[in-house]
């Protein structure tokens, strides 16, 4: 197994081994590591298996480049809003987003959600 996390002590790609896996609901295991060093309590979600470590990178870069594609879109599409805004065309005031519509209230509640937690 490998890390996908950085925990302490060990980096994000340290590999090591499954000696006890528990739990029910909440999978977790200790690991013995190259080192000889063991960690307990590593949440399922923080491993993934040697061989398919690569996909898993590739995957994950993948993914961030396509959150970043549509925060770049989404940063795009609130400087055309503001632009429309300003120059008074609204589109009655909703905005969609991956298909879903959000209410103009809900987007003013959020705009002033963000400056509270700003100042």
């Amino acid at each position: 197994m490998r890390l996908i996390n950085d925990i302490p002590g060990h980096p994000a790609g340290s590999v090591g081994k499954v000696a006890i896996a528990n739990g029910i609901t909440w999978l977790r295991y200790w690991v013995r590591f190259a080192d000889g060093s063991s960690v307990g309590h590593i949440d399922h979600a923080s491993l993934v298996r040697s061989k398919d470590y690569d996909t898993f990178l590739a995957s994950r870069e993948a993914e961030m480049a396509a959150v970043a594609h549509v925060a770049e879109e989404l940063a795009h599409t609130d400087e055309g809003a503001g632009e429309s805004d300003a120059a008074g065309a609204t589109s009655g005031g909703a905005v969609v987003v991956n298909g879903v519509t959000l209410p103009q209230n809900l987007l003013d509640r959020a705009k002033a959600a963000r400056a509270r937690l700003s100042s």
